[in-house]
């Protein structure tokens, strides 16, 4: 079984402290604070790094399944909006992706990038909050 770490650490009251989070492998280490989640201070959150977790697993996940089908995707981009709301709780997550597929049907394509949606281990995780997928082809 694969583990994968992360830390963080918070110095300092709710709305006038600040914190640093950092992945394991040390690919990414950033400061977040009250401003940086809750208003639109320079910073990091744990929101953004929800969502680019999500958009992560769900766009490689989509890639495999686009492989074992019979159609290796060019190119798959995929944005995710973590919406947070008061609370705080995460309320939902809008996954909206293209992808560079030869060869394939939009439908096929769709029923595809549905699959990922709700089968991705990061989705599973997050099974308590709503996750909506827009997906479309490109050239």
């Amino acid at each position: 079984m694969t583990v994968r770490t992360a830390q963080a650490e918070w110095k300092g009251t709710l709305k006038e402290g600040q914190g640093k989070m950092k992945l394991g492998s040390g690919a990414y280490e950033g400061s977040y604070s009250f401003s940086s989640r809750f208003e639109e201070a320079p910073g990091t959150n744990p929101e953004e790094l929800i969502g680019a977790a999500h958009a992560g697993c769900f766009t490689m996940f989509l890639s495999a399944l686009l492989t074992d089908a019979g159609y290796p995707p060019k190119q798959l981009q995929t944005t995710a909006k973590v919406h947070l709301k008061a609370g705080p709780v995460i309320a939902a997550i809008d996954l909206s992706t293209e992808g560079d597929v030869p060869g394939i049907q939009e439908a096929e394509f769709l029923k595809l990038a549905e699959s990922a949606k709700k089968d991705c281990p990061v989705s599973k995780a997050l099974a308590a909050v709503e996750i909506k997928l827009t997906a479309k082809l490109i050239a």
